[in-house]
């Protein structure tokens, strides 16, 4: 993992790869940091206990709004968003579980990935 800066207030940035999917600049809290280990490493769920936060100020791209592993879906194109990675379930928060411009939608429902979407920049 390349780091862009590590910040001073438990926030560290990384570059990012622009050609790859579901690999965006962002920056993110250790317990974040641990989260997307833990998911590139395809472990059954988080090892994380606690709720982790990053943001993506430049947008994303990813395959799928409920697949955590989908490699073969074309790309979709996402704006800026904050992030918070904590297995939210949308029966109990009544979030949506479909992609918005705008708001906050629940991505991966039902997985052990589940996490929330704010969308827009701050």
């Amino acid at each position: 993992m390349k780091i862009l800066r590590t910040g001073t207030n438990d926030f560290t940035c990384l570059p990012g790869d622009p050609k790859g999917v579901g690999s965006p600049p962002m920056c993110e809290d250790k317990v974040a940091m641990q989260w997307n280990r833990d998911f590139a490493e395809h472990k059954a769920k988080p090892t994380t206990n606690v709720p982790g936060v990053e943001y993506m100020l430049a947008g994303a791209t990813q395959r799928s709004d409920s697949n955590p592993f989908d490699k073969t879906d074309p790309p979709i194109r996402i704006g800026p968003h904050w992030m918070i990675l904590w297995p939210f379930d949308p029966k109990t928060t009544g979030l949506p579980t479909t992609h918005k411009p705008t708001g906050a939608y629940i991505m991966w429902a039902g997985t052990p990935w589940a996490h929330v979407h704010i969308m827009g920049a701050p």
